[in-house]
């Protein structure tokens, strides 16, 4: 079931929360109790035969971490060998359903073998559900996991806004909030200010994320099957996806934070303005913020961080990232994804130790330097989407070719006959004018002539609603008062056609891309 589907908006959430406050009157226990099984039906819509492996997943990590918090002293053998049995038994799983294909393909291209195996079909949100566990389970080995009540764990890991796609969640920031009173009371001002969120977060995905969608897809399958992008078909299919995967994810996780705002949960920030970071560690304190804090917590710091040396730190970053883009997808491309974001990260600390032995303060800037950090920070990562987003390595290399003018530069005739002395100009240069194509051409550079400005200029959702600070670890900082939001009849106005553009557009309900991971 998805966010931006009818059946969600239309019959689940009404029912759902209707019957949740309802129950909340009376039972607290009996509330959290329905919200976990309309959290379980909204994961089985997709697909029943894996709401098994869903709880039996459940009940396996909420044994082992209550063993865990009862079985002596922290850092005790007992302790150590119990927690290294869930961790492998969950990565076994995920490995299985997630990776066992890639394996299989790889040694049969090493080997020249022709092993069979059958396909497997990704269960939903594995990647999720699993990681969140994983955290409980070293929480619970650390003594940190203080309660264990199963309804409240089931809810923890089964919560829908975040089952399918993220946040990553803590044990230790949610469980306190699903034990508190006014969880279960409904109140007017939750409900507005997560509607506005949700409203906000539906129309970055189906209007802007869905309305440049359809100039991605022609512009890598023309890379994946031998053909040579021109420079601006390059670029224009490379800009396309870092926007659409932009608002995709930004939509989804407003979405999911504005749910969950509804009944007066907060869930950990996910997404700000990534596209406005300065370097790309700064970036990666922004995109996908929980994900980077898992892998800082749990692989990056235990491999040792930044504890034993610069040489030992830049391995603990490559192998940290290369790990964190295998997570993302079973194949090389993103294995490429990951390890380029660790080689961006490795030359990003090496440079500021540079810069610390020259005697620069670090931590001014001026307002050139921080644009420039921004446009090669950008630049970077839209290289790194190339990978992400192809399904072959030739085809990457082939888009990136392209986006260097290796195959030329062209532009549809259509484009000649309105520009005038310019089209001359353009002409004179060695720009070649193709037939065909005028529409599709200037509508991708049009869409991304307007969300350009939107990512670099605009206050994110967390700015907005700065004065209700409705995600934790709340880092948006505060918009101008202008775009601040509050009660009113000017605001009201504009989300009213806020989420009139958005609930217009569910014609064509589409998957998040983070589904896919």
């Amino acid at each position: 079931m998805l966010f931006n589907s009818v059946e969600f908006l239309f019959l689940f959430l009404p029912i759902l929360l209707g019957v949740f406050f309802l129950l909340g009157r009376s039972s607290h226990r009996l509330a959290a109790t329905w919200l976990t099984a309309g959290s379980i039906f909204f994961y089985g819509w997709w697909n029943p035969a894996y709401v098994g492996l869903l709880l039996a997943s459940i009940v396996f990590n909420y044994l082992v971490g209550y063993g865990l918090a009862r079985g002596g002293d922290v850092g005790s053998v007992r302790r150590k060998r119990l927690l290294t049995f869930g961790v492998v038994c969950d990565l076994a799983l995920l490995g299985y359903y997630k990776y066992a294909n890639f394996f299989i393909d790889t040694v049969n291209v090493a080997l020249g073998s022709g092993y069979g195996f059958t396909d497997i079909l990704l269960p939903l949100g594995i990647s999720f559900f699993t990681f969140t566990q994983i955290a409980f389970l070293v929480d619970a080995a650390r003594g940190e996991a203080k309660e264990f009540d199963f309804i409240h764990y089931s809810l923890f890991v089964t919560y829908f806004p975040h089952l399918i796609a993220g946040p990553v969640l803590h044990h230790k920031e949610m469980m306190p909030q699903f034990g508190q009173a006014t969880t279960y009371r409904f109140s007017h001002a939750f409900f507005t200010v997560g509607l506005t969120i949700f409203a906000l977060g539906l129309f970055k995905k189906v209007v802007l994320a869905d309305g440049i969608a359809p100039y991605v897809g022609p512009a890598f399958a023309a890379a994946e099957s031998g053909d040579a992008p021109g420079f601006f078909q390059a670029w224009g299919g490379a800009l396309a996806y870092t926007l659409q995967l932009y608002f995709d994810f930004s939509g989804y996780s407003d979405m999911a934070i504005g749910l969950s705002y509804m009944i007066g949960v907060r869930l950990p920030l996910n997404f700000n303005s990534p596209y406005q970071a300065v370097n790309i560690a700064d970036f990666w304190r922004r995109w996908h913020m929980t994900l980077s804090r898992f892998l800082r917590d749990y692989l990056y710091i235990p491999l040792g961080g930044n504890r034993k040396g610069p040489a030992r730190r830049y391995l603990n970053l490559i192998v940290t990232m290369l790990l964190g883009g295998l997570w993302h997808g079973a194949g090389w491309t993103f294995v490429i994804w990951g390890g380029l974001h660790g080689l961006y990260l490795v030359v990003h600390q090496a440079w500021q130790s540079l810069r610390a032995r020259m005697g620069q303060d670090l931590s001014t800037s001026t307002r050139l330097g921080r644009a420039a950090g921004i446009a090669l920070t950008f630049l970077a990562v839209v290289v790194g989407w190339v990978f992400f987003r192809a399904h072959s390595l030739d085809g990457a290399l082939a888009l990136l070719a392209g986006m260097l003018g290796m195959n030329g530069v062209s532009m549809p005739a259509a484009v000649a006959l309105h520009a005038g002395e310019v089209a001359r100009w353009l002409e004179g240069a060695g720009v070649a004018f193709t037939p065909g194509g005028g529409r599709e051409f200037v509508m991708n550079y049009l869409w991304i002539a307007i969300l350009l400005p939107i990512v670099f200029l605009m206050p994110n959702t967390q700015q907005i609603m700065a004065r209700f600070q409705p995600a934790l670890d709340h880092g948006g900082g505060s918009a101008s008062v202008r775009f601040t939001w509050r009660p009113g009849w000017r605001w009201g106005a504009i989300m009213t056609l806020v989420l009139a553009g958005g609930l217009l557009s569910l014609t064509r309900p589409s998957e998040f891309l983070y589904f896919q991971f």
